[in-house]
């Protein structure tokens, strides 16, 4: 038999910007926990912050819209848990929602917290979308475990190739933060970077809480080359790019996805200029109406920008609330064959799933900064 009709979602009624259906109307109501984990505090908290509140909103929509499941009105909960970005800490989350029966987990942000949490989700059932890039976090192929972003191998793939074909750097220093992303998403950038001719003229590492980076900049600084590639997140990328600043280092900086926010900016001031650049995945917001709505919103609501990955979990609880409705079910064993089958059309992007629940396509688009705001960078294919 050949493979079934992909379950196309095409936001009707389950509309991003919709009202309830009268069809609702003196329901019963059923409540459907949903967790999410993600860095809460520490460096990391305006990231993990940002998760919490798309996810409140996608949340606000799906109850005042009134979604029925089985005859039921679902009203969904959001449990949000602080992971701190720390694998054994996201264990001991992980837990804790299996043990509350959340009927998804999105999330979570780092790679290092997905790997180890995704074989404990799949074997309680539970459905887990995370932004997590590391190839590892699907290589093992579980059924539960979907990854809703780019992964490491797309991003510093344009990177790399961006670099070498636009820029014309003939060599580069690297630096990772030893992480699961950090180190992944170098390793997948040097191998592209040779592939196209580039020198890797140093490998330095660091870690996720360092602020000081005197001494490897020092030593960069001797070799002189074209710039850095950072593996890491915007929370060290920003002292990096100042203190290169201040050692008059004054290549290029260039990162993966976890950069490539405003607060790369905050952090760093004026030293994040229109020679930084790193890659986003999915569409540009501002490009469609359903975009710019939600940014217009998110800032009314919160007071600040949306970061990178708000739009794609924010989406993620939609494709979950859709497979849901046409699985006619919030067990996460009985909608997790539709929402694997899904074609959804969301604010980040479109979403189709390959047979290790990887995307099957994710644009992917280079920015650079201007007056300390992510911007793309016309004609960088």
């Amino acid at each position: 038999m050949g493979r079934p009709r992909r379950f196309v979602s095409r936001l009707l009624a389950l509309s991003a910007f919709g009202f309830a259906s009268p069809a609702t109307w003196g329901a019963e109501e059923v409540l459907v926990r949903i967790g999410l984990t993600s860095p809460l505090t520490g460096p990391q908290a305006a990231a993990g912050k940002d998760h919490e509140n798309a996810l409140r909103m996608a949340m606000d929509r799906l109850n005042a819209q009134g979604m029925l499941v089985g005859g039921k009105k679902v009203r969904f909960e959001l449990m949000s848990e602080d992971d701190a970005a720390d694998p054994r800490t996201g264990m001991t989350v992980a837990q804790r929602l299996v043990d509350a029966d959340v009927k998804a987990v999105i999330g979570p942000y780092n790679s290092g917290v997905a790997i180890p949490i995704s074989k404990l989700l799949n074997d309680a059932g539970i459905v887990m979308a995370t932004v997590a890039s590391n190839p590892k976090v699907t290589q093992a192929g579980f059924p539960f475990v979907f990854r809703i972003g780019p992964n490491d191998i797309s991003s510093a793939a344009r990177m790399g190739n961006f670099a070498a074909r636009k820029l014309k750097v003939r060599n580069l220093a690297v630096i990772d933060d030893r992480t699961a992303y950090g180190q992944g998403v170098a390793d997948e950038f040097i191998k592209v970077a040779k592939a196209n001719g580039v020198q890797i003229v140093s490998r330095e590492f660091t870690t996720d809480k360092a602020t000081d980076f005197a001494a490897i900049l020092t030593r960069i600084k001797g070799i002189k080359p074209d710039g850095i590639f950072y593996g890491g997140y915007h929370s060290q990328a920003g002292p990096l790019r100042r203190q290169m600043k201040v050692l008059g280092i004054e290549g290029y900086l260039l990162g993966g996805e976890s950069i490539c926010n405003e607060l790369l900016a905050k952090l760093g001031g004026e030293a994040v200029d229109a020679h930084v650049y790193c890659t986003l995945g999915g569409t540009i917001l501002e490009q469609s109406n359903e975009g710019r709505q939600f940014k217009t919103e998110y800032r009314r609501r919160f007071g600040v920008e949306p970061l990178t990955y708000g739009p794609p979990m924010y989406d993620a609880l939609f494709m979950i609330a859709a497979a849901m409705q046409k699985a006619n079910s919030i067990d996460p064993k009985q909608y997790r064959s539709a929402l694997a089958d899904i074609t959804y059309q969301g604010l980040a992007g479109s979403y189709q799933f390959d047979e290790k629940r990887d995307l099957k396509e994710s644009p992917i688009t280079i920015y650079s900064f201007r007056n300390g705001q992510p911007v793309p960078v016309p004609d960088s294919e």
